[in-house]
């Protein structure tokens, strides 16, 4: 939340955690101004988020693909990979209701310990 200090043109100049003379203005921090001024242009940063997802999506759907057609095991990617791949086709399943199961329903899920995964 800074106090910001502004050129004769408007523009801002500095960024201030307290008030100071000619820098009394106080804006958030998601203010257009404040974004432009650190570097976060306005579409920019919400298309490079969207891409992110898609891309995470993508990477999502080789690892299934590679595990359907037998040439990795789930087994074979590091345990914490294996704990969110798991947590996030179970948000998918509950979300969507529609999504690809590759790992069908066989019980064994309640006897892995998965304790040592740590926080996802």
């Amino acid at each position: 939340m800074p106090y910001v200090h502004r050129t004769a043109l408007g523009e801002i100049d500095s960024l201030h955690r307290h008030p100071l003379p000619g820098a009394s203005e106080f804006l958030d921090n998601e203010h257009p101004d404040v974004q432009r001024f650190v570097g976060n242009s306005g579409s920019a940063p919400a298309s490079f988020v969207q891409l992110d997802a898609e891309f995470v999506r993508v990477v999502e759907d080789l690892i299934d693909t590679l595990i359907g057609r037998n040439v990795i095991a789930v087994t074979d990617l590091p345990p914490q990979a294996q704990a969110k791949l798991f947590a996030r086709k179970s948000l998918r399943d509950r979300l969507a209701g529609k999504t690809l199961t590759l790992f069908p329903n066989t019980g064994f899920s309640e006897v892995i310990d998965d304790t040592a995964f740590g926080p996802l």
